[in-house]
């Protein structure tokens, strides 16, 4: 690998890291349940992302840069999901927001009767 492969792998294991640092310090000091679930979806997704771009780049073989790559695409696809789905949990379960939180728009939607045109018959 070149001089100027390793400079941007390392730039990007350096925003990373610091993307990783920003998740782990918003986990720790947010007020509450849901905007630590943000944190750590959002700041620690972009974290894990860029240093597997990294990995890809200083890779010398395919298969490593294909699992990166695969990696990569799991974390961008089932860490929102995830983040969703405990939010909604924790919501349903009745943790509060905090107060410092402005809006909770969740409690605002109603409930609507389904009819013969719905075709799911699942209801969130």
């Amino acid at each position: 690998m070149s001089g100027l492969g390793n400079i941007i792998a390392a730039l990007f294991v350096v925003a990373g890291a610091g993307f990783t640092m920003v998740a782990a310090i918003g986990i720790v000091r947010f007020p509450d349940f849901y905007t630590r679930i943000h944190a750590a979806a959002k700041a620690g997704t972009v974290g894990s992302v860029l240093m597997l771009v990294a990995l890809a780049i200083v890779s010398n073989e395919t298969a490593e840069v294909l699992r990166a790559i695969a990696a990569i695409i799991f974390f961008l696809m089932t860490a929102p999901i995830s983040a969703h789905l405990l939010g909604k949990a924790a919501q349903s379960a009745g943790y509060r927001m905090g107060p410092e939180s402005i809006r909770d728009e969740r409690t605002q939607m109603q409930p609507r009767a389904l009819d013969e045109t719905d075709t799911c018959l699942l209801y969130t």
